[in-house]
């Protein structure tokens, strides 16, 4: 294959020609943290003790206990990039953490030959994020990073004004996909305050009087539940009825309606097991194990036996019940006592009460309310996944040079990113 001028045939692929062919072992080399003894733990703030759940999940606060300084052998600051060594693939800059760090994190630490933002970019690549997950899994079955790989994975290296540019580029995307994640939790509080004060009646829409009524679930549904065929008869399965399970619901990610499954069964299955057709434009709920997490079927669908299934009369908005039911979480959770197993049955569910509207004017009226603000909330998330997607084509073009910001012979913007 012919090589356009300016670039060069390497082990890792055409790069450019100024670039050098490295590896990550060439330019850091990391360092695994120390588990002092549980007594030396103290609660005073000399220095943090940083966890690898911490950087998981990112809360720069939140420190459970703190070491004595004599014992902090291995220190991590705020400038540092740590790996977690167990589970999932994870590097992150501590920002803000800093303290001693335990056996679960490993500290990189950079030559001057590279940028640590730039370094940053490229271990959160894709194709890298890959390759550690494939090599992850360990014999015991615990999976972490598989070190020497890492350390022999190829790294296109250019000069430092390069790198600080490529840096540069990608940390503005960062800034948006930033801005775009405090808007879209903004606007989350802002419907969970809707959803507050317009479905306990706290504040009316205008037009809407008159006081409102306390019913069981059952005046507003018949409730029906679900059920499995066996799985060892095949004429049971594969067949045209959509078959929910709670792995259905949760791939929705907080999405309002349900237009298909992950299983289908067939007309025997449904007439050899206590499942039930559900009609479409009705709400499925969850009722055993996780309580209360709801959708809107928009198709016809059956499910297992941890559901509890809402077919609205006419007198009820499915739309509202979806909401009403979903903010009532809690108090389902609370039917179900202190059992280990939580699960809310049919008898517990036909007698629960709610208060609602009189009219179903105002339950639609209601419901088109936070309907809109799930759109404008639905709109903003896709904007952030679009977002993202672009970041991880700009990676692609400027951590192998097929996109250049800076020219040969350090000259800037030599190319422009479109």
């Amino acid at each position: 294959m012919e090589v356009k001028p300016g670039y060069k045939q390497t082990e890792m692929g055409v790069i450019p020609e100024e670039w050098e062919a490295a590896t990550i072992g060439d330019v850091c080399s990391f360092s695994g943290g120390s588990q002092p003894p549980r007594s030396t733990f103290r609660f005073a703030p000399t220095p943090g003790y940083v966890r690898l759940i911490q950087i998981r999940d990112y809360k720069s606060d939140d420190f459970a206990s703190y070491i004595l300084e004599s014992l902090a052998r291995k220190r991590c600051t705020s400038e540092d990039i740590m790996i977690g060594r167990y589970g999932p693939p994870i590097f992150q800059i501590l920002r803000g953490i800093e303290g001693a760090y335990n056996v679960a994190l490993i500290k990189t630490m950079l030559t001057p030959k590279v940028d640590r933002e730039f370094f940053f970019n490229v271990l959160n690549q894709e194709p890298l994020f890959q390759l550690i997950e494939s090599l992850s899994r360990r014999s015991s079955g615990q999976t972490g990073v598989e070190m020497p790989s890492l350390k022999a994975y190829g790294l296109p290296l250019p000069s430092l004004s390069e790198q600080r540019a490529i840096a540069t580029a990608l940390s503005d995307v960062d800034a948006l996909l930033g801005g775009l994640d405090r808007l879209i939790a903004k606007k989350r509080d802002l419907k969970q305050a809707a959803m507050q004060q317009l479905l306990t009646g706290q504040t009316r829409l205008p037009g809407f009087h008159g006081e409102w009524e306390v019913k069981r679930l059952d005046a507003l549904a018949d409730i029906r539940s679900g059920g499995t065929p066996s799985t060892g008869e095949p004429l049971f399965w594969d067949g045209d009825i959509p078959w929910c399970t709670p792995t259905d619901i949760t791939a929705l990610n907080g999405r309002k309606y349900l237009d298909d499954t992950d299983r289908m069964i067939t007309q025997l299955g449904l007439k050899a097991s206590s499942a039930e057709m559900i009609p479409a434009h009705s709400v499925v709920m969850t009722s055993r194990a996780t309580i209360g997490e709801c959708a809107i079927n928009t198709v016809p669908v059956s499910s297992n036996q941890g559901f509890k299934n809402f077919v609205p009369f006419a007198t009820t908005d499915v739309e509202f019940l979806y909401y009403l039911l979903t903010m009532q979480k809690q108090g389902f959770i609370s039917l179900c006592g202190g059992s280990t197993f939580l699960e809310i049955g049919k008898t517990q569910l036909v007698t629960y009460q709610v208060r609602l509207p009189a009219t179903k004017a105002e339950q639609t009226a209601i419901a088109e309310v936070l309907s809109d603000m799930d759109a404008d909330l639905a709109a903003l998330e896709q904007r952030r996944e679009k977002t993202r997607a672009l970041k991880q084509a700009m990676m692609q073009e400027l951590l192998t040079g097929r996109t250049r910001l800076v020219a040969r012979g350090g000259a800037e913007n030599a190319e422009e990113i479109q």
